[in-house]
């Protein structure tokens, strides 16, 4: 769904999660953030069609960690991103939840 909303609204995604420092006057931001999106649905596209086995799951899991490094840098350290900016964690979160999950039920 975030993926979703960064292709088809990406301004809308720029105006409430980036600090009002951060909001570029030129094109590039809504472009970063749409391609953003267009990548994020793409993995939520191949993700749905795969068949995941017990090292998918362990390797998409070990995969999402940087990411928790990178909401927690870019939200608490320097802060670029709103408080609904942190809509990203918690997709993550619930991606790694899942992760988990798959990983203990592929015995």
């Amino acid at each position: 769904m975030l993926g979703g909303w960064a292709l088809l609204a990406p301004q809308s995604v720029i105006d409430l999660t980036f600090q009002p420092q951060y909001r570029a006057g030129t094109l590039i931001l809504p472009f970063a953030i749409a391609c953003f999106g267009a990548q994020a649905l793409l993995s939520g596209l191949f993700c749905a069609f795969t068949r995941f086995t017990r090292a998918t799951f362990l390797a998409y899991g070990i995969a999402l960690l940087p990411f928790f490094a990178f909401d927690g840098w870019f939200t608490l350290v320097d802060p670029v991103f709103t408080w609904v900016g942190l809509l990203d964690l918690v997709g993550n979160v619930v991606m790694l939840g899942l992760c988990v999950i798959g990983w203990r039920k592929s015995v």
